[in-house]
């Protein structure tokens, strides 16, 4: 029997990869949907040992003898997070994720993200490609999946702290799914950062006749029907961490936090519905992290897990979202409801996007096809 055994694959650019559509907001929100189905019936894998970890993370420590080795500055992160996924897609994948929030001083950004998809059956590289916006639109995608099944149909006014990249995403998704919107309130540290949000506002999206710039956390919260924590810092105390309280919050908002959060001891209380991205993502952190979880991953999902560990809740009080996707668990029940997500991220959401614009790169012909091999020399 005759074998081809010629491998190519291609590379992707980020010029590549805007042309293959990843910044398609609502095409990649309709993806993260489709994944978050085949995460309820368990059509995938992740790291780890019960196939739900978040990744494999480098860390260095404080004091070391070797001048050279990085220093565990704020968000120094390297990361590999691999995973599979199967129903449509049925491909697996690698993320390569380095990020320093000192980049910022030599013009870069925070994080420097590469991504490699493969052939489950052979584990032959189908394209590497450049992750920055593949990673960062389907992150912001999640919130804007939450957005459609949880907040009010006639939700208006959003409230984001942080405008960086992950906001920009998460306002792009909220617009997605969200048609009413026409209000957004920001919070951010900078003055730069700010203005360059503003105007990218105004000229993407201009349907948002009300911008302002407020100054604290119960301006960005109050009144707001969609709200978002998107900034970044040191993780360690989650009493710095930026807080929603819940006499601050408008009867029926959706809270969506892929970023540092914290809550009252009224935010936590059962009245106020918790929605996971992935129940078992949060788990894997939990087994994997020193107690309490939350002073080393900030995100409110292992706050939870916490809760959960010291009694003061339940984990049957978390919901998946995929659960409430696949019609197993209802959507938001009345007008009033106040519900919070947390949105992790999850290395089936880069296979996922990163198999619709690989596809999309082929049919259109769009970037450098590489040869690994024609043969290899050792097998």
């Amino acid at each position: 029997m005759s074998t081809n055994t010629k491998i190519d694959f291609i590379y992707l650019s980020e010029p590549d990869m805007i042309r293959a559509g990843v910044t398609d907001m609502l095409a990649c929100v309709n993806t993260m949907e489709e994944m978050f189905g085949l995460l309820h019936i368990g059509d995938y894998r992740m790291a780890g040992p019960n196939n739900d970890s978040h990744g494999a993370l480098i860390t260095f420590p404080k004091d070391s003898p070797f001048p050279n080795m990085p220093k565990p500055t704020a968000d120094r992160r390297m990361m590999a997070m691999p995973a599979y996924l199967g129903g449509s897609f049925c491909t697996a994948g690698i993320k390569w994720y380095g990020s320093n929030i000192a980049n910022r001083e030599k013009g870069l950004p925070r994080s420097i993200l590469m991504f490699t998809l493969t052939d489950p059956d052979t584990g032959a590289p189908l394209a590497h490609m450049s992750a920055n916006l593949l990673s960062a639109y389907r992150t912001g995608a999640i919130p804007g999946v939450g957005a459609r099944h949880l907040a009010r149909k006639d939700s208006r006014v959003v409230g984001l702290l942080g405008p960086g990249v992950m906001g920009k995403t998460t306002l792009a998704a909220f617009m997605a799914v969200c048609p009413h919107i026409d209000t957004l309130k920001i919070m951010g540290r900078g003055q730069k950062s700010l203005d360059n949000f503003i105007e990218w506002v105004q000229e993407t999206y201009p349907q948002i006749t009300s911008v302002s710039v407020v100054g604290t956390l119960e301006e960005v919260v109050r009144d707001s029907d969609l709200v978002t924590y998107c900034s970044s810092g040191e993780v360690g105390d989650p009493s710095t961490y930026p807080i929603v309280r819940r006499e601050w919050v408008k009867p029926g908002a959706f809270l969506a936090m892929p970023s540092f959060c914290s809550l009252d001891a009224d935010m936590e209380r059962p009245d106020v519905r918790k929605v996971l991205d992935n129940t078992g993502l949060y788990q894997a952190w939990f087994e994997e992290l020193p107690k309490p979880a939350h002073n080393n991953v900030p995100v409110i999902g292992v706050r939870f897990m916490d809760m959960v560990h010291e009694g003061k809740m339940r984990l049957a009080d978390v919901e998946d979202i995929g659960k409430i996707i696949a019609g197993e668990a209802p959507g938001r029940r009345n007008d009033e409801e106040i519900i919070i997500m947390s949105v992790g991220g999850m290395p089936v959401e880069d296979v996922a996007w990163g198999t619709v614009v690989y596809r999309n790169a082929i049919g259109k012909g769009i970037g450098v096809s590489l040869n690994l091999w024609e043969t290899p020399e050792l097998r």
